[in-house]
């Protein structure tokens, strides 16, 4: 008989995913469809598309079971197979038929219109490693096929949120480095920022941290990335941050392929809740990559007609080749810069077709200071209103509602000011 892993409980049968459930990617896998209805081979087919089985490889025929047994007579199974099949008597056979054809190792997901405990108890006992209720959706199948992938006594998968500019010098770096701040400090969520602008990257400067080794030592070594390797290129910047810093220097070329950044986010997602993307303002196979591989974006704009044009872009793009997650956020930077025209916030929205989750003010004075003295706004000012932003921010960003501040007694603000004195 097949070997499957995964067998999911009964009560899965009547379970529906939602648009913005985490679920983690697919790894490098080979994934074969037998469909009885056009509409079901469309949905798989959106499923392929979709960023967490980028890595898949997928292909779709007709015919259902009685093609899948007439196709592995001759041929080696992948590692997925997924049948759609008519009615009871057709999947039991079928699969005794298939079992007899198929490798070891092999795992079945089954698409059927009886929605039976007994029969769903039936596949189990067969084998099967997924029974999906017809018509499916392109959620559906994404869901089913990076699930059998997961571990369920492992770690959740880390969550990468991509924060990325509409345009240069809008102080994208800035604002992702305070939001990550804000998601490990408030929320207490272990987290790691990877700086990708190997060249200008301004991270360490933030941070005020200065360390011999990081994240182009990976992205140059690929085949010396794993979980050790990684956690001895991380900075220590508090007791739930760290940092994969860039070297900013120019001694070097960084030219990268596609998928350069792929073994990296991989490892990081294993041993990391949160990973901060401080994604660079340039246009390339590997920003497009790491933008709409991560869970959540945020895009960083300035009111004015550039940041508007770019912010529709990328806003449009990403949403398009994210169909099955919510769209992208923004918010809108230096708000108030005297003496410059602006866009206002409700055009921008209108425009976009989305507001903005905050609009943070022009601070020259605190966020200068900041920037000089490698502190973060909270830092400086913990009850300023910019703080607040950041933390709204990384809440609307990880989902989490309330923040986990630490709890101090009534004579805390008389204990604060006297180790002031």
């Amino acid at each position: 008989m097949i070997n499957y892993a995964r067998q999911n409980q009964e009560d899965e049968l009547a379970s529906s995913p939602t648009a913005d459930e985490h679920i983690a990617p697919a790894p490098r896998v080979s994934v074969q469809a037998f469909c009885e209805t056009v509409e079901t081979a469309a949905a798989v087919q959106a499923a392929g598309e979709d960023r967490r089985l980028a890595k898949a490889h997928l292909k779709i025929q007709m015919g259902g079971m009685a093609a899948a047994v007439e196709a592995y007579r001759t041929a080696p199974t992948p590692n997925v197979i997924v049948l759609e099949t008519e009615g009871r008597g057709d999947i039991l056979a079928g699969l005794d038929q298939l079992a007899g054809v198929c490798d070891a190792g092999t795992r079945v997901i089954v698409i059927g219109r009886i929605n039976d405990v007994t029969l769903y108890r039936e596949l189990v006992r067969r084998g099967v490693s997924d029974y999906v209720i017809a018509p499916v959706a392109p959620l559906d199948m994404v869901r089913s096929i990076c699930g059998l992938f997961s571990v369920p006594e492992a770690k959740a998968v880390g969550r990468i949120i991509a924060i990325v500019g509409a345009k240069g010098g809008v102080g994208a770096s800035t604002i992702a480095h305070n939001v990550a701040w804000a998601i490990a400090r408030d929320l207490a969520l272990d987290s790691v920022v990877a700086d990708l602008d190997l060249a200008f990257g301004t991270a360490g400067l933030d941070y005020n941290q200065d360390p011999p080794q990081g994240i182009a030592d990976a992205v140059f070594s690929p085949d010396r990335v794993d979980t050790a390797f990684v956690d001895r290129l991380l900075s220590k910047c508090t007791d739930h941050l760290s940092l994969l810093a860039a070297p900013a220097t120019l001694d070097r070329v960084y030219d990268f392929g596609t998928e350069a950044f792929d073994s990296i986010f991989d490892t990081l997602r294993t041993t990391m809740p949160c990973i901060v993307l401080d994604v660079p303002h340039q246009w390339s196979g590997w920003t497009k990559r790491a933008l709409v591989g991560a869970d959540d974006i945020l895009i960083v704009a300035a009111p004015d007609l550039a940041n508007l044009r770019n912010t529709k872009n990328l806003y449009d793009m990403l949403k398009a080749s994210r169909p099955n997650d919510r769209p992208p956020l923004y918010c809108l930077n230096q708000v108030g810069v005297p003496k410059r025209p602006e866009i206002n916030v409700s055009e921008f929205a209108k425009a976009i077709e989305s507001d903005p989750i905050v609009s943070i003010p022009f601070e020259p004075q605190i966020f200068g200071s900041a920037a000089n003295n490698g502190q973060m706004i909270a830092e400086i000012s913990a009850n300023h209103r910019t703080a607040e932003m950041f933390l709204n921010i990384a809440q609307r960003l990880t989902g989490r509602a309330e923040a986990k501040k630490p709890r101090g007694s009534f004579l805390s603000p008389l204990l604060g000011k006297l180790r002031a004195k």
